[in-house]
């Protein structure tokens, strides 16, 4: 058993994506088999999954490239037919490239990714019954020490205005890397509060999937 500590934690995010290649066919495996021709993606590369499998899409995943036509999507099991329609996945994966480090994170904040329930009280049933229903939306919330001369805290206020989606990678102390896509949101008024340094917050919210790996 091992666990885990905040401290030494990174975080970064990416508005840069290579150009897209086509996803022709994907398999009900796990994980998941790609088909597209000519990718060009070697082992670890990170990649924006778009698919037509609405629970597979809108996430960033690692890769194991398998042939030069072929890779498989590390951590996406599609071997659920019910959720993953044989004969579908079609769509695109592009490389994540130029990370961006988030500058002079002081905290962190996740929200959401929890279960979400329906509540059934049928009439014949003293007990109402929860019946699961997928997840909450993830949103992240990073407070950062304001620097208004910080080359990357500009470039985050530049996705901010004109609502850019971003690729969003958490390395944990430890080794574990986390990634997200969605939208980003920060702040430019600073916090003042006396004895403590001015802040300013930088919100992700995730479309797709929350996806680790050790």
């Amino acid at each position: 058993m091992a666990y885990a500590f905040p401290e030494g934690s990174k975080f970064f995010f990416s508005d840069t994506f290579a150009a897209a290649k086509t996803i022709s066919a994907m398999t009900n495996d796990n994980p998941g088999r790609a088909t597209s021709v000519a990718h060009g993606f070697i082992d670890g590369d990170e990649i924006l999954l778009l698919s037509d499998w609405e629970d597979a899409s809108d996430s960033v995943f690692r890769v194991d490239q398998q042939t030069v036509d072929t890779f498989d999507v590390l951590g996406l099991n599609t071997s659920d037919t019910n959720w993953f329609s044989p004969g579908s996945g079609t769509g695109t994966a592009a490389k994540v490239t130029n990370w961006v480090e988030i500058p002079q994170v002081l905290t962190i904040a996740t929200t959401g990714g929890d279960p979400r329930f329906t509540t059934i009280s049928p009439l014949a049933r003293r007990n109402s019954i929860n019946i699961p229903t997928g997840f909450n939306p993830q949103s992240i919330t990073l407070t950062m020490g304001h620097d208004a001369a910080n080359a990357n805290y500009q470039k985050m206020l530049d996705v901010s205005r004109t609502l850019r989606k971003v690729a969003f990678k958490m390395v944990i102390s430890g080794g574990v890397s986390s990634y997200g896509y969605g939208h980003l949101a920060v702040s430019e008024l600073p916090q003042l509060n006396v004895n403590q340094p001015n802040q300013v917050q930088a919100s992700f919210s995730l479309l797709g999937r929350s996806i680790s790996y050790a």
